[in-house]
């Protein structure tokens, strides 16, 4: 095999500062790095210039189309392509790509969800180039990221917001850092490192299963003999037809400039992730959406299809994708590092205050940011975080917050040396806290970890409500403090800030196991957190009036806006689950029912071919499974019965919410109870009449 270079591989399909640098006049460089580096707003003639070296270069790596690259609120991407043709006089082309068409794009906007913002006979909308993302090339098609709004200028997409909102902590972190003296410090970035989980399957069995096909997630099913269990696949050796697929996916990530780093195996059979580099939150999130897309298109080329369902096998873990999020200065400063004496270090205090605020005052936003269909068979059930939100800090920092709520000096936690009993291995000192995998939202040195996000989420959602509560806390605290900046009442101010929002939010600090029933009890009884279990349940909290007042005055969503997207989401988790019990019905009816009811009739002919009552008797196994499949026949017709019976009452609800709140208390149960029967019967019919491959063959048919 040809060996790689990857560091003349990365980035080799970007048009990015390397390209840029390279191509651009100093004048023009420099003004669009200040574009990209401080939000200061683009010089159309800049972008003139931009545009034909983009295009120079796209041709010159066998690009013939362009495409404004999209987020809209459907949780994929969009783009449509145009080619860089431009008809001569003489019957010929010229490739051509100008300023204007790098800036802005217009696109259909009445196809995609609105939530109410746009009638459906509004159709135009516009794609506007957002420059601090890095355009990149993309089967022959010069991609560029694009915001995307409506003709009456509401963001139609998931990309406005996440901007705004880090425009939101940016502002209101340079007013805290400038009360400490940090004058030099011009900008402040969110960065994220998005570890993705997913499950890879053998195309030819996947093809096999109706509901994988519709839904993404198996609908039946019976676990198999063995699972994870045992352990033994969790960062076990990589089967060899997976290690080749990984290989070739870290190859087209490297083209796309995406700092795919650490592989390995998951716990569930068939499970793996891919974790990245840390960078900027917009970026990182573009990053995503491209990495989903490209390990299931990679995945197809090696026979093989990607689940990124959250719960695609019941019984065995679902994915996730824990969201690593960081706070850092233009100067080079991660605003959450402790340093080595974090009770002395005030600033890191301020912010770490800061974030334990905005998760205890908006932990239902944080809740319903990860809220869907899929992600709700995930959360709470002993795989991920639970419902309930609450923040991990570990001993040390939980030991320096108590001292000063107690205003007693702090006595340090003692670094232990680990001594393994063999001399030939190295002694190191252990961290002053351990991890807590239970955790939804924990901190892990210098970053937080939010755990709670779906494998198939776009991270935009859960960085747009983190960076938006982040900043209202910094907001609060910039308000308090600036009018004693640079007297000597500003230290005791801190302190008295530091150790009321300690007392007053301690309640969302919580170190121990969050799987348990007591925490449960604790966290709701005791603390009076919110325990909000399902999508129908979190995100109708999205228009509490607090929640609307904040993302306000942080500029991140207009009122309309957080309207629309609380019925969009309300809508797709109501068509999810309506699609999955269609596809129910459907299995039963054309596939399931039959399969058994053939089955009955071998096992009736068998113990019919008998020709005395005594050899009759002997058909004990027949005339026993007869007995069992029968009584189950009958539950699978009564329940399939009510699942169409529930899912035809949805017409007759008046608004979202009811539906909701109908797809929750009625659906679901009733296809809980349709699954129960059909996999009881799956236990008891031949594999020869069964019209599904099992688990067993699904989760252990990549070798």
């Amino acid at each position: 095999m040809e060996k790689l270079n990857v560091p003349e591989l990365f980035g080799s399909m970007v048009f990015g500062d390397r390209e840029m640098r390279e191509r651009l006049s100093g004048d023009v460089y420099r003004s669009l790095r200040k574009t990209i580096d401080e939000n200061v707003r683009l010089d159309e003639k800049v972008a003139e210039v931009v545009a034909e070296e983009m295009k120079k270069w796209a041709i010159e790596k066998g690009a013939t189309h362009f495409t404004h690259w999209f987020q809209p609120l459907t949780g994929v991407t969009a783009e449509k392509h145009d080619s860089f043709i431009e008809p001569t006089g003489d019957g010929g082309v010229l490739m051509e790509f100008s300023g204007k068409e790098l800036i802005k794009g217009e696109s259909d906007a009445s196809s995609f969800p609105s939530g109410g913002l746009r009638a459906t006979f509004e159709a135009r909308g516009y794609t506007a180039w957002d420059p601090t993302s890095y355009a990149f090339i993309k089967d022959h098609t010069l991609c560029i990221p694009t915001a995307f709004c409506s003709y009456s200028g509401e963001a139609l997409d998931k990309k406005t917001p996440l901007l705004r909102s880090m425009q939101a902590i940016n502002r209101q972190a340079l007013r805290v850092l400038h009360l400490f003296g940090n004058e030099d410090v011009k900008h402040v970035n969110t960065s994220v490192g998005p570890e993705q989980e997913y499950f890879l399957i053998d195309q030819k069995l996947f093809n096999q299963r109706t509901d994988l096909i519709y839904t993404g997630r198996t609908l039946f099913g019976c676990r198999p003999p063995k699972g994870q269990e045992m352990d033994d696949h969790y960062y076990g050796v990589i089967k060899p037809r997976v290690s080749c697929f990984m290989e070739e996916l870290n190859t087209e990530l490297w083209k796309l400039g995406i700092l795919a780093k650490t592989e390995h195996n998951e716990v569930a059979p068939a499970q793996h992730e891919l974790a990245p580099i840390y960078t900027t939150t917009n970026i990182a999130a573009d990053h995503n959406q491209l990495t989903m897309e490209i390990i299931q298109k990679v995945a197809k080329k090696h026979g093989m299809v990607c689940l990124l369902h959250e719960k695609p096998f019941a019984g065995v873990n679902g994915s996730g994708k824990h969201n690593n999020w960081s706070v850092s200065t233009d100067t080079g400063v991660n605003l959450f590092s402790p340093g080595e004496t974090p009770y002395e270090n005030a600033q890191f205090l301020l912010f770490l205050c800061a974030v334990i605020q905005a998760v205890d005052d908006y932990q239902d936003l944080l809740r319903l940011s990860v809220a869907t269909a899929g992600n709700d068979h995930r959360l709470g059930a002993n795989e991920a975080p639970p419902a309930i939100i609450s923040v991990f800090l570990g001993d040390e920092l939980t030991g320096i917050l108590n001292a000063i709520k107690n205003d007693v000096p702090y006595e340090g936690v003692e670094k232990v040396q680990m001594k393994l009993g063999v001399h030939a291995l190295p002694r190191f000192f252990r961290d002053t806290t351990d991890r807590n995998r239970t955790s939804p939202f924990a901190f892990t040195g210098n970053k937080f970890e939010f755990r709670s996000l779906g494998s198939s989420n776009s991270i935009a959602c859960a960085n747009i409500m983190l960076n938006a509560a982040v900043a209202e806390s910094l907001r609060q605290y910039a308000d308090e403090l600036e009018p004693v900046k640079g007297t000597d009442k500003f230290q005791s101010a801190l302190h008295d800030l530091i150790k009321r929002v300690i007392t007053e939010h301690q309640r969302i600090l919580f170190d121990g196991d969050g799987y348990g029933e007591e925490w449960v009890k604790e966290a709701t009884e005791v603390r009076g957190l919110s325990n909000l279990k399902t999508t129908a349940d979190a995100m109708p909290h999205l228009l509490d009036r607090k929640n609307v007042e904040m993302l306000t005055r942080q500029k991140v969503f207009s009122e309309a806006e957080i309207h629309s997207r609380c019925e969009i989401m309300l809508e797709n988790y109501c068509k999810t689950v309506n699609i999955e019990g269609l596809t129910m019905v459907d299995m039963v009816r054309k596939d399931y029912l039959p399969a058994i009811e053939e089955y009955l009739y071998t096992l009736a002919r068998a113990v019919d071919s008998m020709k005395s009552v005594s050899e009759k008797l002997k058909c004990r196994y027949e005339i026993s499974t007869i007995e069992k499949l029968t009584d189950l026949t009958d539950n699978i017709l009564t329940s399939v019965e009510a699942l169409e019976e529930a899912l035809a009452g949805l017409k007759n609800c008046k608004d979202i919410f009811e539906t909701s709140a109908a797809v929750r208390d009625k659906i679901l149960p009733s296809m809980s109870t349709l699954r129960g029967y059909v996999d009881a019967a799956e236990m008891l019919t031949s594999a020869k009449y069964w019209p599904y491959p099992s688990y067993g063959k699904l989760l252990f048919s990549v070798q």
